[in-house]
């Protein structure tokens, strides 16, 4: 009876145990296939510049489940073993660790190890990068929190995203004969990816039938090549190509146009304050000092030289910008403040565990990494 009674004393440390918050038995999971369709949803990565590596870059073995999601700026060596000390399940990795094709995976570089490492430890990577930069919620509406009281809008303004099967195209004739109208229909209806929609038209006094075809471009080759083998048909054809309208809040780089203007010495502070730095390097603009004033700040994070370029405002904040990039910019009395690179994007991963926090219903665990950090040191 001795061993039975030790038995009965350990029972309420198990069942403790069991629904104890912090006990691994109360995680809960999800499949991966399922998080990356929400990831997507949070930001939809038809945003992301068309040259970006964006999405899951690597991916274990099906099935594979997620509870802990693992956020950073940079993915390294140093990075991927941490989130493996951690058991991380899934890498968010701002910037994608792939990028440039590989033709080998090797233990010969740091990139390629970062694969096999991700592999062997059945770790998925995703990156949404650009996608970040463009979402309303994403990087750059976080860089200009720290601007103080301003209206947002893209520098340049992503178009709403397009369904591949969609229509590009359409193309608009008049037909006037009924035997005319009985043959095309019957031709269009044999083409793939091509949606009809007619009405009645009165041109020159006459009854006609207006068609309109919305069609993608490869079924536009084959609707232009039909109208060919009729004359008339063909001279009286209007072919418009299809714009998704753009979206206010979405794009690349903001504008921000502050509700009252400041010193530049005051904005200085104000973006050292909101990046955590000590120092920030700055151009000054032909005829400007630190006591000029600041109500039109461009902004980029990251390398901001394409997106800033052109653009009339006081002041350009980014993380690098080229020699010859920052003398245009000056020359135009434009002030320059650059912050290293990954500066200008790290701090907002505390915002996105918040935020994914939310959009996932706290479903997973997410947790930032401490390993990563600027390469770049003032010495």
């Amino acid at each position: 009876m001795h061993w039975l009674a030790s038995c009965v004393r350990l029972v309420p440390t198990v069942v403790r145990l069991i629904h104890s918050p912090s006990c691994s038995f109360s995680r809960s999971f999800m499949d991966l296939k399922a998080l990356i369709s929400s990831l997507n949803d949070f930001a939809s990565l038809s945003f992301a510049e068309s040259w970006d590596n964006v999405g899951l870059l690597v991916e274990p073995s099906p099935p594979h489940t997620v509870n802990t999601l693992f956020l950073t700026n940079d993915l390294t060596e140093e990075v991927m073993e941490e989130a493996l000390q951690k058991k991380a399940d899934l890498i968010l990795s701002y910037h994608p660790p792939i990028f440039r094709p590989m033709k080998r995976i090797t233990w010969e570089t740091w990139k390629e190890r970062l694969v096999i490492r991700a592999l062997e430890n059945r770790v998925g990577i995703y990156s949404p990068h650009t996608a970040y930069d463009a979402a309303p919620q994403g990087v750059n509406s976080w860089l200009a929190k720290g601007l103080g009281s301003c209206t947002l809008s893209p520098i340049r303004p992503a178009k709403a995203p397009k369904c591949p099967t969609e229509g590009t195209y359409r193309i608009e004739f008049n037909i006037s004969r009924t035997e005319d109208l009985d043959k095309v229909m019957s031709a269009v209806k044999e083409i793939a990816d091509v949606s009809v929609t007619s009405f009645s038209a009165r041109t020159d006094d006459e009854e006609q039938t207006r068609i309109s075809l919305n069609c993608t471009e490869k079924a536009l080759l084959q609707v232009v090549a039909f109208l060919s083998q009729n004359k008339k048909l063909y001279q009286k054809t209007e072919i418009l190509l299809l714009e998704k309208p753009l979206l206010l809040y979405t794009g690349m780089g903001r504008l921000c146009i502050l509700d009252d203007s400041v010193s530049l010495a005051t904005m200085i502070e104000r973006i050292k304050r909101h990046l955590k730095l000590s120092h920030v390097r700055l151009a000054l603009g032909v005829g400007r000092t630190l006591d000029s004033q600041v109500q039109v700040v461009a902004l980029c994070a990251g390398s901001g030289s394409s997106v800033l370029q052109g653009v009339v405002a006081d002041l350009y904040l980014t993380g690098e910008m080229s020699h010859h990039d920052i003398l245009d910019a000056t020359s135009q009395g434009i002030n320059v403040i650059l912050c290293e690179h990954s500066n200008t994007e790290r701090g907002f991963l505390s915002d996105l565990r918040d935020m994914l926090g939310a959009h996932l219903e706290n479903k997973i665990n997410i947790i930032l990494s401490e390993t990563d950090g600027d390469p770049v040191h003032v010495v």
